[in-house]
């Protein structure tokens, strides 16, 4: 695992579909930057953006998978390959998770999964 980054357990009900390795970007400069700049992340790599509710993909060179998350953490939403230059928002969501695209469906995520992080 990288510094700086936790592992994050995605279920579904009692059974784990996939782990994630998440940096967590919960301050407003980490948040503000997002995956700008940074190159395509790694195969089960991402960012958790909290609090979130909407996400942009303006002067990126790459597309991104996008989870919305609940309150819970629960998966209440999914934008597969949001391209550069567009934006995402789900009302009522807390935070989000950015994946590189494809990694939703490589890894079988699906609305309704739940993230559970040990901070």
């Amino acid at each position: 695992m990288k510094p700086s980054y936790r592992r994050v357990t995605i279920l579904r009900g009692e059974q784990q579909v996939a782990e994630l390795q998440l940096f967590m970007a919960f301050n407003v400069w980490q948040r503000a930057r997002g995956l700008l700049a940074r190159p395509l992340p790694d195969p089960g790599y991402g960012l958790w953006l909290k609090p979130c509710s909407a996400v942009h993909c303006w002067f990126m060179g790459y597309a991104i998978d996008v989870l919305f998350l609940d309150a819970q953490g629960r998966v209440i939403k999914i934008c597969s390959a949001l391209k550069p230059w567009r934006m995402a928002a789900c009302p009522g969501a807390r935070s989000v998770i950015e994946l590189a695209a494809g990694e939703t469906q490589r890894l079988s995520i699906k609305e309704g999964d739940q993230c559970i992080c040990a901070f």
